[in-house]
């Protein structure tokens, strides 16, 4: 498939976030229960999303994804418990809008690894996603 990847590059930006390990058939679940907290203490100390959430992957290994959920905000704001105050550095940052089962992303990911290379870009740090619906909410291709 021939995917249209952009080069964008990016500010910092402040999130809120929490990290985990867990196994790829396990990450819907993981992801829903992170969102949850972070927006139950987003609302807590009056704050908002500033845009959708995100997840960002440290590794591939399916059985034991290193992966950190979360959203965006508008200013730094400090963590509580298991939520961790950060940024995602400025920096360039490929992208693509996908469209479909969460569990049909991996061409994608492997497509924009190897995309990457053809813009002259090196990757540096994680992959991310940016999530407009949850997986456990949208398993069909048509999402």
């Amino acid at each position: 498939m021939d995917y249209k990847f952009k080069l964008n590059e990016q500010p910092a930006q402040p999130v809120l976030s929490m990290r985990t390990i867990t196994s790829v058939g396990n990450l819907p679940q993981e992801l829903g229960k992170a969102y949850g907290a972070i927006i139950e203490y987003l609302n807590e100390i009056g704050e908002k999303p500033l845009d959708a959430a995100f997840a960002a992957y440290y590794n591939m290994d399916m059985e034991n994804l290193d992966v950190e959920m979360g959203f965006p905000v508008s200013k730094p704001v400090a963590g509580k418990g298991g939520i961790k105050a950060g940024e995602i550095p400025a920096g360039k940052q490929v992208s693509y809008l996908y469209k479909g089962p969460y569990n049909g992303m991996e061409p994608v990911y492997n497509a924009m690894i190897s995309g990457s290379m053809k813009m002259d870009t090196r990757r540096q740090g994680c992959l991310m996603s940016s999530i407009t619906t949850l997986p456990t909410k949208c398993p069909r291709a048509s999402c």
